[in-house]
């Protein structure tokens, strides 16, 4: 299907990594159904791309069935099909929590988020990207694959994502094409609501550790999300791709 026939979803699409991914997305002739919890940002985001191509901003918490539901029929009613689902929204709230103070709560709300609103998502978009032979990606972390203590529901939830994801791509295929990317350091800055962006506050130094020069930009992975999306993937599923500028494979010692 050419791209100005193809409409995405994507959750947390207005702001960080989801907003860059909008934006290709937009750029690239295809239609975006953004779904975020934060109102502000989103509306701004639609304003702000309205003029790039169709774009419609819902309300929604990718943890509440009901939300997503409403999701996938306000983008069917809106752009009359499903081509590609991105699911990115996501949470980090109680980072560096230790295990012992973490509450239950509040590591069903991180999961909730980050791994539960993947399973809705795919779930209710299911039967509609089959009927368009679509595709899907889901941004996990290289925390699925590394580390720091006191991160433990992030890290489950983002390990979740990477396994759900290959199980996904076997049990939706060959109508779907599933694949996922795990984004390591990705500097979000200046792609925060109006009224909390900024200016870069990363350090030369921490460029520098990076194999690759410098920490990455959410630009990086819209265009790998693109691409994974597009004809020129279409024989890769179920794969997953590292996009942290080396990290995960420098060895550190203190």
């Amino acid at each position: 299907m050419p791209d100005e026939k193809r409409a995405a979803i994507v959750t947390g699409g207005a702001q960080g990594i989801g907003k860059a991914i909008t934006k290709r997305f937009l750029e690239e002739g295809i239609a975006v159904l953004i779904a975020d919890n934060d109102i502000e940002a989103g509306l701004e985001t639609q304003e702000e791309y309205t003029a790039l191509g169709r774009i419609k901003f819902f309300k929604a918490d990718v943890a509440s069935e009901r939300d997503v539901k409403g999701i996938v029929n306000t983008a069917l009613k809106t752009f009359g099909n499903i081509s590609i689902l991105v699911n990115n929204a996501g949470t980090a709230i109680y980072m560096y929590r230790p295990i012992e103070e973490l509450t239950l709560a509040e590591w069903n709300e991180v999961i909730g988020v980050n791994l539960t609103g993947v399973f809705l998502c795919s779930k209710y978009a299911a039967p509609h990207l089959k009927k368009q032979k679509g595709a899907m990606v889901n941004i996990a972390s290289t925390r699925a694959f590394m580390s720091e203590g006191d991160t433990e529901p992030y890290s489950a939830s983002k390990g979740g994502v990477y396994s759900l994801s290959h199980s996904l791509a076997l049990s939706l295929g060959p109508d779907v094409r599933v694949n996922c990317v795990s984004p390591g350091w990705i500097d979000t800055s200046r792609w925060k609501k109006m009224r909390e962006r900024t200016k870069s506050p990363i350090t030369k130094k921490e460029h520098a550790q990076h194999p690759a020069g410098r920490i990455g930009r959410p630009e990086d992975v819209a265009r790998l999300v693109h691409f994974l999306v597009s004809p020129e993937a279409s024989f890769i599923t179920g794969a997953n791709f590292i996009v942290d500028g080396g990290m995960t494979r420098k060895m550190i010692y203190i």
